[in-house]
């Protein structure tokens, strides 16, 4: 498979990173990027939640905030899409310039603040996707989070779940995105709970029976207490997964000079290590009990397999999308299946947590 990708790249790494990623919708949506070549095998397929995931590689939410480009990136390869992370109402986001990347170590830093057109638009293309002609496989899942002006998150959330549950393969929470000031205040036992419960009654309410998982998306900067206190909440509210992690507020020595200086979530390769620790932690704490997505400076098979060795049912990314292109995708599932069949296993599935045993 030509990948053209290392050729184009120096020339969007000329342009502003956010400016970049729209030419890059603009290019999904008039269909100029060509499809990659899909693995399909039985070894990469799991069934969670009674959802079919044709491989364990997913895209993060923050590529696809508006739900626009869902077919083009299922054309990547990828088993999964999780688009936004949707607000209620329309929001500008912080200040320009807001998206910052680091080259010398595969990073970005942002502080986007879910800039965003709203539910209203987000749930047309939703529906536009959906009944759309030759839909391809795939689980989407629809992150959605609080309007930076609302002080009362409950509202939000349930309002969000009554219009955009019922489309909806999965549902992720998010309470760990750094730049909304208040969402990290979620990350508290007692609140996370009453979220819950506050989620699961919209739920009934919208969807009866057949309600979505619920994910909730955490942060990497937990202390071990929180850490503690979160797992046990987590299974006594019976969050049915945990993505583990959002972009971390730490700034490693390695981060190259004027970037570390930025305010925001650093993503990619440097929080790799931190995120896989957080990652672990849960896997031990829950004892293997709740489904673990990982996130955070994914750009290889070696690093998602590590994901998966350590307790990640699926993994998640987009900074190596950034760096690496959409060959990325194949490159990771190819990588996969030779890691599988090294170690003897016959499926994905059996890979999942086996450096704790």
């Amino acid at each position: 498979m030509l990948n053209l990708y290392p050729l184009i790249r120096p020339v969007l790494f000329q342009i502003d990173p956010e400016q970049a990623h729209g030419l890059a919708l603009k290019a999904l949506k008039a269909g100029i990027m060509p499809a990659q070549d899909p693995i399909s095998d039985p070894a990469l397929e799991q069934t969670l939640w009674g959802l079919k995931f044709p491989n364990p590689v997913g895209l993060s939410a923050g590529f696809d905030k508006k739900a626009e480009v869902i077919g083009p990136m299922f054309k990547f390869g990828f088993g999964f899409v999780e688009t936004g992370t949707v607000t209620p109402k329309p929001q500008h986001g912080n200040p320009k310039p807001r998206v910052f990347r680091d080259p010398a170590n595969n990073a970005v830093i942002n502080r986007m603040g879910m800039p965003g057109a709203g539910m209203t638009a987000y749930k047309d293309n939703i529906e536009k996707f959906l009944s759309g002609k030759n839909r391809p496989p795939g689980v989407i899942g629809l992150n959605i989070g609080m309007n930076k002006s609302q002080t009362d998150p409950m509202k939000d959330y349930a309002v969000l779940i009554k219009m955009l549950a019922p489309m909806a393969d999965y549902i992720t929470i998010n309470i760990s995105s750094p730049n909304t000031p208040g969402l990290r205040d979620q990350q508290v036992p007692e609140v996370l709970a009453e979220l819950m419960d506050t989620v699961r009654t919209e739920l009934a309410k919208s969807c009866g029976d057949h309600t979505p998982p619920v994910w909730v998306k955490l942060a990497p900067d937990l202390s071990e207490k929180q850490q503690e206190e979160l797992a046990a909440t987590a299974i006594s509210a019976k969050i049915d997964a945990l993505i583990l992690t959002n972009t971390s507020l730490e700034r490693p020595d390695t981060l190259s000079d004027g970037f570390r200086d930025e305010t925001g979530g650093l993503s990619g390769e440097p929080i790799f290590e931190q995120s896989t620790q957080v990652l672990r932690n849960f896997y031990s704490l829950t004892k293997g009990q709740i489904p673990l997505i990982g996130v955070g400076g994914i750009s290889s098979a070696e690093h998602a397999y590590t994901k998966i060795k350590a307790g990640a049912n699926l993994v998640q990314l987009y900074t190596g999308l950034i760096y690496k292109g959409p060959n990325i995708v194949h490159d990771i599932n190819s990588g996969l299946l030779t890691l599988l069949k090294a170690d003897g296993f016959t499926n994905i599935a059996e890979a999942v947590g086996t450096e704790h045993r």
